[in-house]
């Protein structure tokens, strides 16, 4: 047992290159074999004892967890994974057990569960695959291989079609320029024109060309893109996306637009969405947290109080309750 967990601990760490915001950081004074006694202890307690449990797995690194399920395991003779599962219910084991996983691990498991059995979650699959970088795009592609024996890609040509597909390869090759410093001010208004000649411009749609340089061009470039846009479009990109294309392809590529012009607001306004109304969508609510808590969630709560004027912390204080609740609001770290 020890021996396949080692196998797991190959597969790789992380969520890209660049500066990362996390809430979630190594805990100081760290004891895997304490840490993993007291899990112990946690999960044979009559009712389970579901706090002692949140309080050490949501507030210690992903090498730290992984450490302590490997003492967890020595200790017992059992799989802490397995434990947990056992012990834990509902949208409280959907974030434990998420945060067993390394940042690359989840975001396949996300992906795989969007595409399995009857029908396809096109949110989640559209999310993931708009939002990761290069980097993160190919270590979610090896583990998705080494995972689930298949490529993504493969999994993404059986389960979608036409242009919408076209673009979800498009975006999983990882192919986008991530060149920053000198803007090139003549291919910004090529970029820009081009976008609207294949657009608004024409009758019917030139998606590919729209496909090649939304999915291509680095961010910062397509910034000033959609700015550039609007000198020659009388609508700005999204409201262009809205009246060029609908259904999946439409929802892609608003997602993509929204996430190239602000990501930390993107993830911010997808956090509001899934708290709007009652209750909680739990699902896409879990996902966030959990996938952005060691990358950039510092960041995404920032924005999240400067559009909506109420905090993060404040939101999911509203609309959740009980052990979940305390979960994701460790995982927030503060009250903004």
């Amino acid at each position: 047992m020890i021996s396949e967990f080692l196998g797991e601990l190959t597969l790789a760490f992380g969520g890209g290159s660049g500066e990362r915001f996390p809430t979630v950081v190594a805990a100081d004074d760290f004891d895997a074999a304490r840490d993993a006694a007291r899990i112990e202890t946690a999960i044979k307690t009559k009712g389970v004892d579901e706090q002692t449990i949140i309080n050490i797995l949501t507030k210690r690194s992903y090498p730290q967890r992984r450490d302590i399920a490997f003492q967890y395991e020595k200790r017992t003779k059992k799989d802490m994974i397995s434990a947990l599962k056992s012990a834990l219910s509902g949208p409280l084991e959907s974030v434990i057990l998420g945060l067993m996983k390394s940042t690359p691990q989840y975001d396949a498991y996300e992906l795989k569960t969007s595409m399995k059995g009857l029908g396809t979650d096109e949110d989640t699959l559209i999310e993931v695959v708009c939002s990761r970088n290069n980097e993160e795009l190919a270590e979610i592609k090896k583990v998705y291989k080494e995972i689930y024996k298949t490529e993504l890609e493969k999994d993404i040509t059986s389960d979608t079609s036409g242009d919408f597909r076209k673009l979800l390869l498009a975006l999983a090759k990882g192919n986008r320029s991530e060149s920053g410093g000198i803007q090139d001010f003549e291919r910004i208004d090529q970029d820009a024109r081009d976008l609207y000649e294949a657009g608004v411009k024409r009758k019917g749609t030139d998606v590919a060309t729209w496909i090649t340089i939304m999915t291509e061009r680095s961010l910062p470039h397509l910034q000033q893109v959609f700015l550039k846009y609007k000198s020659y479009s009388p609508y700005d990109m999204q409201e262009s996306i809205r009246k060029e294309v609908k259904g999946d392809l439409e929802n892609a590529f608003l997602n993509l637009v929204q996430y190239i012009e602000n990501k930390y607001l993107y993830f911010a306004s997808k956090l509001q969405d899934s708290m709007k109304g009652k209750g909680a969508k739990d699902k896409t609510l879990t996902r966030i947290m959990v996938s952005r808590c060691e990358v950039d969630l510092q960041k995404i709560r920032t924005e999240f109080k400067k559009q909506y004027g109420k905090s993060l912390y404040q939101t999911i204080l509203e609309h959740t309750k009980g052990d979940y609740q305390k979960a994701l609001l460790s995982l927030c770290g503060a009250d903004d």
